[in-house]
């Protein structure tokens, strides 16, 4: 069936056809001047000092980890309501995960209390994820972060524009990651940054990101380095000219697509919380910050069977996605790590369904969506309760 309304769309047009056409016609397409310029501004945009593009977010977060030291016999802290990239970063470096559960129905980001449960005298680093692009409760966790002496990673894929206390997200801990994927409110199909504050992490990350080398190929072309020495063992983690030139119009659309998002986002819980849905519940309510609205997450009533639910929602035109299976749940990690139970994490991931947002959405497109979710409630009920 063909989709009326998809999960995700992007904000492509003739400013990104022309910018990458640029690109062409100056026939440099590895990373160079125009990735300089994509890393000047996304670094003002976000107020700090370093960024670095690299190939893509998954990228992104290997290499904090690396520059972060992280290695054998380490453990960090981090959610299992995540992407499995967030986790899959920290076992690249053979350290090992602590999974910590989220806060609960209201508020699907990590526990600062668990966070304080699952501290070991091995952990090094806790890592966040701002989950949906709402805040992690940042001073919480910096503030015992520091009084034990834990880096923090943080992982704003779905946060690029969002902020608290005046801050961006991505610039409260050590390093900041983000993911400029298809789907992302910064998008250019693959494709990353890494931010930080500080120096001695900011040179690692140059050094790591391309094989380890004291000079780059540009540096070479422009004849500011005839040859180079590897000092790491390093990866290819760069990003080409063609998506820097991209992430640039994106950039420059960033703050009024968040906005729209937010004018959507707020139709919806206004709506699905307005007395006609009972039993659902739309989590962040009382969120802090200020939201870059990547998704639209909802919890089913309890008694509603998820995949019915969704399948009526695409019977209707309507695509949905589920944000997200629980990485202790996965094959891997559950052979990995036997016997891990997140009660609260689990309860929530089985009744969470993510509803189509994205800024070209229009108000009759909301409302259809909206109409369709009480449909495919009324249908979902008359099954029996299966939350897979």
């Amino acid at each position: 069936m063909e989709l009326r309304v998809p999960l995700s769309d992007m904000d492509y047009g003739p400013d990104e056809e022309q910018a990458a056409l640029g690109v062409i016609h100056r026939r440099w397409l590895t990373m160079g001047s125009v990735t300089q310029e994509l890393e000047s501004a996304f670094s003002g945009f976000v107020g700090v000092k370093h960024a670095l593009a690299v190939s893509n977010g998954t990228h992104a977060l290997h290499l904090a980890c690396l520059a972060l030291g992280l290695g054998p016999g380490d453990e960090v802290i981090a959610p299992a309501l995540t992407f499995v990239a967030s986790t899959n970063a920290v076992l690249y470096t053979n350290a090992e995960v602590r999974f910590a559960e989220v806060i609960g129905p209201s508020d699907l980001n990590i526990s600062p209390e668990d966070i304080k449960c699952q501290i070991t005298d091995r952990t090094k680093a806790i890592l966040v994820v701002h989950y949906g692009g709402y805040p992690c409760r940042m001073a919480e966790i910096m503030d015992f972060a520091g009084r034990h002496g834990l880096a923090v990673i943080e992982d704003a894929a779905h946060a690029p524009g969002a902020f608290l206390e005046g801050r961006h997200m991505g610039t409260w801990g050590d390093v900041g990651c983000f993911s400029f994927f298809s789907n992302k409110n910064l998008a250019t199909g693959e494709g990353g940054m890494v931010i930080t504050r500080r120096d001695d992490i900011a040179e690692k990350l140059r050094v790591l990101r391309s094989h380890g080398m004291t000079t780059l190929t540009w540096d070479r072309h422009r004849g500011h380095a005839f040859s180079y020495d590897v000092v790491a063992l390093g990866n290819n983690y760069r990003i080409d000219e063609i998506r820097s030139a991209l992430g640039l119009v994106q950039l420059k659309k960033l703050s009024v697509n968040n906005l729209r998002r937010k004018v959507i986002t707020e139709r919806y819980r206004q709506v699905l919380l307005g007395g006609a849905f009972p039993g659902v519940q739309v989590p962040f309510g009382d969120t802090p910050g200020e939201p870059s609205y990547h998704i639209f997450p909802m919890l089913l009533p309890e008694d509603v069977n998820r995949r019915s639910f969704m399948e009526s929602m695409r019977n209707s035109g309507v695509q949905t996605s589920i944000h997200y299976p629980p990485i202790h749940q996965f094959t891997y990690y559950r052979e990995r790590y036997p016997g891990i139970s997140l009660p609260v994490t689990e309860a929530v991931a089985a009744r969470e369904v993510t509803l189509p947002l994205f800024p070209g959405m229009r108000d009759e497109d909301v409302d259809y969506v909206l109409a369709s979710v009480g449909e495919a409630l009324a249908v979902a009920r008359l099954r029996t309760p299966n939350p897979a």
